[in-house]
């Protein structure tokens, strides 16, 4: 009887402890599990805040790139205008001096004046065309493109044996260019070196032909014009630009 009231008394110490024990150990799992949610929450926020932030760099990437490349077309025009502003003055000032010069050769040789026709067409005021080329290339410098274009129309239209009839004809390409309409501006390109083939402006003319060309996703019409203008204009700075660019980029060496 002692015996037996021992093991009772001793169960009865046993039993509520491992019934304690084993409701510390399911707290304890529930802790663990609340935990383990909760940093499965955060990890996910950070993710999905870094995915935000991936997308939105990609965005102002894109945009920065659209801009730069907005910024680009317009410092090439202007700087083309800077480039190309020496030789229109040289080329006023020797039109000065021929229409001069062949003036005075006219009045020397020419007869005793006789009555002109009431129809007879005026001469052509080499100045005057001067000045209306000029206001056309205005507009261009000042980024009024579509304007520019009008202009540089009527002077073709209007002086057909004009001298700066080449020049005219650039500058409408490069308008053209400036208005995203890249397939007319590579056909106005292309009659430079097809009417003038040996005017100064003719291997620039083919240059921004492929440039054209290349915007108006004509990748074969600008690789077969830079061949053109490197055969025909071997010499010119034009066509170093143009043996670059034909040049295949050399291949990856391979990681061994």
């Amino acid at each position: 009887m002692r015996r037996a009231a021992v093991w009772l008394v001793w169960l009865c110490c046993v039993l509520p402890a491992a019934s304690q024990a084993g409701v510390f150990d399911d707290e304890e799992a529930r802790k663990q599990i609340r935990e383990l949610r909760a940093e499965l929450t955060q990890t996910l926020d950070t993710l999905r805040q870094r995915v935000d932030l991936a997308a939105k760099n990609q965005l102002e990437f894109a945009n920065q790139g659209e801009a730069m490349r907005a910024d680009i077309a317009r410092l090439t025009g202007q700087i083309e205008v800077l480039l190309h502003g020496l030789e229109t003055a040289q080329k006023r000032q020797q039109d000065f001096y021929v229409d001069l010069d062949n003036r005075l050769r006219k009045l020397e040789s020419a007869p005793p004046p006789t009555a002109q026709p009431a129809t007879a067409p005026p001469a052509a005021d080499p100045q005057a065309q001067m000045r209306e080329y000029e206001a056309a290339l205005g507009l261009f410098r000042s980024g009024q493109f579509k304007e520019a274009q009008a202009a540089l129309e009527s002077f073709i239209a209007t002086h057909p044996q004009a001298s700066l009839l080449p020049n005219a004809t650039y500058w409408l390409g490069a308008s053209l260019f400036q208005q995203r309409q890249f397939a007319r501006a590579a056909e106005t390109y292309g009659k430079i070196p097809a009417s003038w083939p040996n005017d100064p402006k003719a291997p620039d003319a083919l240059l921004a032909r492929a440039n054209a060309l290349t915007e108006a996703r004509d990748n074969a019409g600008a690789q077969q014009t830079l061949r053109q203008l490197v055969e025909q204009y071997p010499a010119s700075s034009a066509a170093t630009t143009a043996r670059a660019r034909l040049k295949p980029a050399p291949a990856l060496q391979k990681k061994r």
